[in-house]
């Protein structure tokens, strides 16, 4: 039985912004998988946001963890468990509201896997990953290790992991409540972010700056539709990039340059960048 899957693709059909070139995809089937998987340089993709690759791709092998990795079906609760790297943010918010736990609320609407969640500690103003994040589960120097999430010292869209490290399970605390309860907290959350763009992006571009919003900011400089190419920031969000059709990763690069140049400080970019 294989233990890996390894093909050739296009690392845009991968991303949620829809641009990036070529590299070989190791899709994971199990922890051997994952063991000869990372036994040459490599990247590690989940769902594919907060991620801007360069056009020629990247010389790396790119690793992704299977549905084996998926804990969505089997959650059935307590409120005290672990859960795979590959189980999808989005159906696990909801997930959770349907059998009364609450903590996850103000993660409603980040396109992620838990592993990417935890690896750079993803959120929205009204909550993030370590809020609920208890221990981790890590694939590094070819072995498992746990290790306690204050361990990761977790920031503003950051987490400290190992060098060469993989999160491979999470383990999560939510608090027992009445699901119709949860469910009104994410419908306020729904509404506070219903002016996102809801064509191809990246989610939002740079860091808010303390005490303030990068889309704002963006904002009252009237940069709002400012395009170039096919990458465009949005007229919904200031600090949304938006894919027109064929934007290319030269073309988003440029963008954000002249944003940058045209703002009174410069702002810091949230996404990572492969290939660059």
């Amino acid at each position: 039985m294989p233990h890996v899957d390894v093909r050739q693709v296009q690392l845009r059909d991968l991303t949620t912004l829809k641009v990036g070139g070529a590299a070989e995809l190791w899709d994971v089937l199990d922890e051997a998988g994952l063991r000869e998987a990372t036994a040459a340089p490599f990247r590690v993709i989940g769902a594919g946001s907060n991620l801007l690759v360069a056009d020629a791709g990247v010389p790396e092998r790119v690793v992704r963890l299977s549905r084996a990795f998926n804990d969505i079906g089997a959650m059935r609760g307590p409120h005290d468990l672990w859960l795979g790297a590959a189980t999808p943010l989005p159906g696990l918010v909801r997930r959770a509201q349907r059998l009364g736990l609450s903590g996850l609320e103000g993660l409603l609407g980040v396109p992620a896997v838990l592993g990417g969640a935890v690896a750079m500690n993803a959120g929205t103003r009204f909550g993030e990953m370590s809020d609920t994040l208890q221990e981790v589960e890590l694939f590094v120097n070819g072995g498992l290790e746990r290790v306690e999430a204050a361990a990761l010292r977790p920031g503003y869209r950051h987490a400290e992991l190992p060098d060469g490290a993989v999160v491979v399970r999470a383990r999560l605390r939510l608090s027992p409540s009445d699901p119709l309860r949860v469910q009104a907290r994410m419908d306020e959350v729904d509404a506070a972010r219903a002016g996102q763009p809801k064509i191809k992006s990246a989610g939002c571009a740079f860091k808010n700056p303390p005490g303030s919003s990068a889309g704002q900011i963006i904002d009252a400089a009237g940069l709002k539709g400012l395009r170039v190419g096919d990458a465009m920031v949005s007229l919904e969000h200031g600090n949304f990039i938006v894919n027109l059709g064929n934007a290319t990763a030269r073309d988003v690069c440029a963008l954000l340059t002249r944003i940058n140049e045209r703002l009174p400080v410069p702002l810091e970019l949230e996404w990572r960048r492969w290939g660059f």
